[in-house]
C-alpha cells in the first residue's frame, strides 16, 4: 500500500474503534487511537499474515502487551477479514469473540492472552526465541507496549533476556503517549529517560513520530535489517489521537462517551477521510 492508503486505513481504524465502543459504554479508546497508525502499518504494509489461514507457520506475530488497547487490533483484524465485520459491534459483550483483552482461543489472529501489564514482552521473547530455532523460517515478532507499562519490572527482565539471546527477529513498539490511566507518566512512576534505558539494555533504538506514516514505515523496515540485537521503536504519540476532546486526556484512557461526544467523534473522523 502507498503512504496515503495506509494513512486512510489508520483513520478507518480510529473510526471503527469509536463505533465499537459507542456511547455510554466504557472503553479503552485513548490508547487504542494513539497506536492506530502503527497498527495500520503493521497489518497493511509490514507483516506477513493470511486471514484465511491465521495459523500459517510462516506468519509474523503481533503481541499487544498493552492488551487493553486491543480494540485497535480487533478493528484491523476485522478490516483484514479474519472474522465477519458484524463481530466488531459485539465488543465486550458476554460470549463475544472480542473481549476487553485479547483471548487467543476465541479470536482468529490473536497470538496471546494479554492485559496483565508487563507480561506481553516476555511472551514475545519466548515466541521469538522459538522461531529462531528453525533456521529455514524467518517470521518476525512485533510487540506493542505502553509507556505506563514500563513501570512493570517484568518488562526489564524481558528486555535483558531479549538482548542476551540476540533476538534480532523481535521488534518492540513503544506507544509513548506519556499518559497512563491516572495521569502523566512523569508525575507517576517516572520511567524517563526512555531511549537511554533501552540502549543500556542492549537494544537497537529508533525514535519516531508515531503518527507520521512515512516514519513508521521506514522504522519498521530499518528494524528488520538489524542483526544481533532486538529493536525498539519509540513512537511518540498522542493519547486519543484524532478525537479533540479525548486527545491528551487521561480521562479517556478508559472513558465513556456521551451521545453528543460520540456523534462529534464520528463527524470529525469522517471529515478526516475515514469514510
Amino acid at each position: 500500500m502507498t503512504i496515503p492508503q495506509l494513512e486512510k486505513k489508520a483513520k478507518e481504524i480510529r473510526l471503527t474503534i469509536v463505533k465499537m465502543v459507542g456511547p455510554g459504554k466504557q472503553g479503552h479508546f485513548g490508547g487504542s487511537c494513539s497506536i492506530a497508525d502503527v497498527v495500520a502499518a503493521l497489518y497493511f504494509y509490514k507483516m506477513r499474515h493470511d486471514p484465511k489461514n491465521p495459523k500459517w507457520p510462516d506468519r509474523d506475530r503481533l503481541i499487544f502487551s498493552k492488551g487493553h488497547a486491543a480494540i485497535a487490533q480487533y478493528a484491523a483484524l476485522g478490516m483484514c477479514g479474519y472474522f465477519p465485520e458484524k463481530e466488531l459491534w459485539n465488543l465486550k459483550e458476554l460470549g463475544s469473540m472480542l473481549q476487553g483483552h485479547p483471548y487467543l482461543h476465541k479470536t482468529p489472529g490473536i497470538e496471546a492472552n494479554t492485559g496483565s501489564l508487563g507480561q506481553g514482552l516476555s511472551m514475545s521473547c519466548g515466541i521469538a526465541a522459538g522461531l529462531k530455532i528453525d533456521k529455514n523460517r524467518a517470521p518476525r515478532v512485533y510487540c506493542i507496549v505502553g509507556d505506563g507499562e514500563l513501570a512493570e519490572g517484568q518488562i526489564w527482565e524481558a528486555a535483558m533476556s531479549a538482548s542476551f539471546y540476540k533476538l534480532d527477529n523481535l521488534t518492540t513498539i513503544l506507544d509513548y503517549n506519556k499518559l497512563q490511566a491516572t495521569g502523566r507518566i512523569d508525575e507517576r512512576l517516572n520511567t524517563n529517560p526512555v531511549r537511554e534505558k533501552w540502549e543500556a539494555f542492549g537494544w537497537h533504538t529508533i525514535e519516531i513520530n508515531g503518527h507520521d506514516m512515512n516514519e513508521i514505515v521506514e522504522s519498521l523496515d530499518s528494524a528488520e535489517k538489524v542483526k544481533g540485537k532486538p529493536s525498539i521503536i519509540i513512537a511518540h504519540t498522542i493519547k486519543g489521537k484524532g478525537i479533540p476532546f479525548a486527545e491528551n486526556n487521561a480521562a479517556f484512557h478508559n472513558g465513556v462517551m456521551t451521545q453528543e461526544q460520540y456523534e462529534t467523534a464520528l463527524k470529525i473522523l469522517s471529515e478526516q477521510g475515514a469514510m
